[in-house]
C-alpha cells in the first residue's frame, strides 16, 4: 500500500516565530502495529520553499535528504581535513565530529543526553539564528510513503527526531519555543493508493489554521480496501478512506503537546468492489419505452383532470348555480 501524498503545503499566519529552514519540517516518524518504525523519512519526499502567502520562493524542488542547515557563520577558516572530537561518543561509523549535527548524532547513537550548557564548540560556532530569508517561510512537501497493510501512523513536526533508549525525542534546538511554531497547513491531496475514476478524497483542499500556542492536528482515518474493474477488464486494487479530525492546543510551556500534524490509519475488515458495465441497446430501448410510457400516463391524467373540471364547470353555468 502506497499512500500518495502530493503537495502538502504549509500556509502560515504571523506569530512570534516560524520554522527556521526547510530542514525544520519533515516526516519525523512512521510506525505501525507490526513494530516497524522509520525516523526522519526523506528518501521518497521532496520539498519546495514557500512564502508566508503560500507562493513559491523557488520553483526547483529538492530532495529532503539533500537539505541541511542554512548559513554557516564561521569566524575562521577551518582545515578541510580536520577531525574534531566527539567527546567520548565516537563509534566505528563516526570517528570525527566536525559539525554540531555530527556530535548530536554520535550522542544519539550512544543514548546520551545532549548537553545544553554551551560546552560543545562545534555548536557554539554555528549560528542559532538563521538568515532572514528563511524567517516566516513555509514549505510544500510532496511524495509518497511505503507502509505495511496494518494499522499505523506517521507525523510531521518541527525539529530533528531520534530514538534515545525507549523514548522518541524531538530536538527543536534553535527554535524560540514550541509555543511559537506555526503549523497551519493545507492538504492539497492525500490518498492511499492509486485513485480510480470518480473517487473522492475527504482531505483534499483542506486548510486549517493554528491558534496561538502549540497546536497538534490529529487525523484519524479508516481505510477501506477497494477493487475497481474497468470496461477494458483491467483491475485496480486501491483504497478509499474516511477521516475524523481533532486539534489540541497547549498554551503553557509545560504542556506535553508537540506541535505538528499526526495521521493515524487503520484498515477496515470489509472490501468494496466497483465494476464498470456497458449497457446494451435493449437496455436503452427498454428505458426509452419506460420514459415514453410515463410521459403518456402523466399526460392522460392531466387531460382527464382538465376535461372533467371543464365539464363540471359548464353544468353549473347551465343550471345557474355558478355565483
Amino acid at each position: 500500500m502506497s499512500p500518495g501524498w502530493d503537495s502538502f503545503a504549509k500556509k502560515l499566519k504571523k506569530f512570534d516565530a516560524y520554522p527556521k529552514t526547510l530542514e525544520d519540517f519533515r516526516i519525523k516518524t512512521y510506525g505501525d502495529v507490526s513494530g516497524q518504525k522509520q525516523i526522519n523519512v526523506d528518501h521518497t519526499l521532496m520539498k519546495q520553499r514557500l512564502n508566508a502567502d503560500g507562493s513559491l520562493v523557488d520553483t526547483t524542488a529538492k530532495p529532503m535528504k539533500s537539505l541541511g542547515i542554512a548559513g554557516k557563520n564561521q569566524t575562521e577558516e577551518l582545515p578541510a581535513d580536520r577531525c574534531e572530537s566527539c567527546f567520548g561518543a565516537e563509534t566505528e561509523d563516526i570517528t570525527c565530529c566536525n559539525t554540531c549535527k555530527d556530535v548530536k548524532e554520535a550522542y544519539r547513537r550512544k543514548g546520551w543526553a545532549f548537553p545544553r550548557d554551551g560546552s560543545i564548540p562545534q555548536c557554539e560556532r554555528e549560528p542559532t539564528v538563521m538568515p532572514d530569508i528563511n524567517i516566516g517561510e513555509g514549505c510544500m512537501l510532496y511524495g509518497h510513503l511505503e507502509v505495511n497493510k496494518v494499522a499505523g501512523n506517521f507525523h510531521i513536526s518541527p525539529g530533528r527526531s531520534y530514538e534515545m533508549g525507549h523514548l522518541h525525542v524531538h530536538d527543536m534546538d534553535g527554535a524560540t519555543g514550541k509555543l511559537d511554531i506555526n503549523v497551519s497547513h493545507t492538504i492539497n491531496h492525500l490518498s492511499f493508493g492509486t485513485s480510480y475514476p470518480g473517487q473522492e478524497h475527504p482531505l483534499d483542499g483542506l486548510t486549517v489554521y493554528a491558534d496561538k500556542g502549540a497546536n497538534a492536528f490529529q487525523y484519524f482515518t479508516k481505510i477501506v480496501p477497494t477493487t475497481y474493474k474497468s470496461l477494458s477488464g483491467a483491475t485496480l486494487r486501491t483504497n478509499q478512506f474516511s477521516v475524523t479530525r481533532h486539534k489540541k492546543v497547549a498554551l503553557h510551556t509545560g504542556d506535553t503537546i508537540l506541535p505538528g500534524m499526526y495521521l493515524s490509519y487503520e484498515l477496515s475488515p470489509m472490501m468494496v468492489r466497483y465494476v464498470e458495465k456497458q449497457r446494451s441497446f435493449m437496455h436503452f430501448l427498454t428505458s426509452a419505452c419506460a420514459i415514453v410510457g410515463g410521459v403518456f400516463t402523466v399526460a392522460g391524467i392531466l387531460d382527464s383532470f382538465i376535461y372533467h373540471g371543464t365539464t363540471a364547470l359548464h353544468r353549473k353555468i347551465e343550471l345557474g348555480k355558478l355565483t
